[in-house]
């Protein structure tokens, strides 16, 4: 069976999505070719489900802040039941439905490249499906979790974050290993839902190491707080678990070993680029696919085959592959009908600030832009500047105990900011306001005027200033 379409899209996860939907809306035709489940990574093992679990967990510490209110335990099966919900049961008619709609046509099945143009799917029906594509192949693949080589680790079947957000139940003694995004929500979600021994193995110097320094350890004293073992420098030695589904016990290089129900690997990402035929066009297969700021990819011939999302290795946050989506089709429309193709509005830019980020634990933990050590690596003049938002009287009214702090990286050359970090509860709504600030390049003096409302915490906008000398 043949088919031709303007743009074929692998991968029907978010970006995959708005490719399509940015393709059919300049007049374009469009098939998506998905595996498993249409909506991809986000939608049911990452972001959704994720924030579901760590919802009620980040409610119940607010609660706990504020005298007056009675916290009661967390219903379990509630929050688990609640996730289902928000991940449609693992149901993909919606999202099926949703292309259709565009309408673009959803194609179930492996796809693969198998030359220019030509992608070959294997149906689930045993079945091979080939489509041509007259303009453009867009790889929106993602990446998958990666496992280290520790030994007996593959062995004791750990769970990724695909295990972990599909939990059916709750286990009592639980083994993190990593310290970035994923390990820490979950390592907070897991506990907070009943993991009362949770120990989380962090390789490096301290948590969420990307950020700036005081993110991770303004977390790290709330995981000690409420009783999580964080263990810093430590990394699994082997890792034994005789019985499939029983216990596991973790042996560290130094100290007795941990034994837990479960062990939850959270050590980054790779490309899921292994099975998708690069091969057959000159690329290396399990590689993030090189772009230029169109999506385009730079080692292939022809302009036709593009990539999006995990899968450029760019940024890996959805929000960022689903604005990339957006750019991507509309270039290959501006492209296919002979229009100019290099406007601002058809270049990725944002990824050369900085991507914003939010980390949904408590504290929340969200930046924007590049920190003070990578701005000083890239040759900026740079001054920073810190608040403490426990100050800011929007915060005292949040609840007892708020703890938290800002901090802005000023270019001192131009006196625009280069990067924004914040700690604390309920932060990440402050965050677009710092990407707005970040990506426009918002004089600091005219930064002044933009007045923040009292009493909330977003008067910490004013406090940085001052504290600057505004």
């Amino acid at each position: 069976m043949s088919d031709e379409f303007d743009v074929i899209v692998i991968g029907g996860g978010p970006a995959g999505e708005n490719v399509a939907g940015r393709a059919v809306r300049g007049g374009l035709t469009a098939a998506v070719v998905e595996e498993r489940l249409a909506g991809g990574e986000c939608s049911y093992w990452a972001c959704i489900p994720s924030k579901a679990l760590l919802r009620p967990v980040e409610l119940a510490a607010e609660v706990s802040r504020m005298p007056g209110l009675t916290l009661g335990p967390i219903d379990v099966g509630k929050v688990l039941g609640r996730r289902d919900e928000a991940v449609s049961f693992y149901d993909d008619a919606g999202q099926v439905g949703w292309v259709d709609g565009l309408p673009a046509t959803f194609v179930r099945g492996s796809g693969r490249l198998d030359g220019p143009r030509r992608v070959r799917v294997a149906t689930p029906d045993g079945g091979e499906r080939l489509l041509t594509a007259r303009h453009a192949v867009v790889i929106a693949t993602g990446t998958t979790a990666a496992v280290p080589p520790v030994p007996g680790l593959r062995e004791a079947s750990p769970w990724t974050s695909h295990e972990v957000t599909a939990a059916t139940a709750v286990p009592e003694r639980l083994v993190v290993i990593g310290g970035g995004v994923v390990a820490c929500e979950m390592a907070q979600a897991m506990h907070g839902l009943g993991a009362r021994r949770t120990t989380v193995l962090v390789r490096g110097d301290g948590l969420l190491g990307r950020m700036e320094p005081f993110a991770g350890e303004l977390l790290a004293e709330s995981f000690a707080d409420a009783g999580i073992d964080v263990r810093l420098r430590t990394s699994p030695g082997r890792v034994e678990r005789p019985v499939p589904g029983g216990p596991v016990t973790v042996h560290l290089p130094d100290g007795p070993p941990v034994e837990a129900d479960e062990i939850l690997v959270a050590t980054g990402r790779r490309p899921a680029t292994t099975a998708i035929g690069l091969e057959s066009v000159g690329l290396r297969a399990g590689e993030s696919i090189e772009v230029d700021d169109s999506m385009r990819a730079t080692a292939v011939a022809d302009g036709w085959l593009y990539a999006v999302g995990d899968a450029n290795g760019r940024a890996l946050l959805t929000h960022m592959g689903k604005y990339q989506a957006r750019i991507c089709g509309d270039v290959i429309v501006a492209r296919a009908k002979g229009e100019p193709d290099d406007l601002p509005a058809l270049r990725d830019l944002a990824d050369g600030f900085g991507a914003p980020q939010v980390v949904f634990t408590d504290p929340q933990v969200c930046s924007v832009g590049r920190t003070e050590a990578a701005a000083r690596e890239a040759g900026f003049t740079v001054r920073t500047v810190e608040y403490d938002m426990a100050s800011v009287s929007g915060a005292y009214l949040l609840g007892d105990g708020y703890r938290g702090r800002a901090k802005a990286v000023v270019d001192e050359e131009r006196r625009v900011l280069l990067g924004v970090t914040f700690v604390g509860p309920g932060v990440g709504e402050l965050l677009h306001a710092a990407t707005v600030a970040v990506t426009a390049e918002v004089p600091l003096e005219r930064l002044w005027h933009a007045v923040p409302s009292f009493p909330t915490v977003s008067e910490v906008w004013l406090r940085l200033l001052e504290t600057y000398g505004l």
